[in-house]
């Protein structure tokens, strides 16, 4: 279900505003869907985390060894080149 943004009453657009975290212009349309995520069982659930720690066992093998300073730098550069307002917590 679609809705402009110019037509939501201030209640519903402080809510929007909310869960987006951050202002909504009138301009914009909004789109709202609900939905449930696929069942995966205990047995799939093991098998997808199985495979992923062999990647990253693969990965982290092809990498240089990094000073936990460097590591942290590169995830905290990262972090920020997509959430501008990103703060460390340490």
């Amino acid at each position: 279900m679609l809705h402009k943004a110019s037509e939501l009453s201030s209640d519903q657009k402080m809510a929007l505003e909310s869960l987006l975290g951050r202002a909504i212009s009138d301009r914009e349309t909004i789109s709202v869907r609900a939905f449930e995520p696929a069942p995966v069982s205990d047995a799939q659930r093991q098998e997808a985390l199985a495979g992923l720690e062999a990647y990253f066992v693969r990965i982290d093998a092809k990498r240089p060894p990094l000073s936990e300073a460097e590591a942290e730098a590169i995830v905290t550069e990262a972090l920020r080149s997509t959430r501008p307002n990103y703060r460390s917590v340490r």
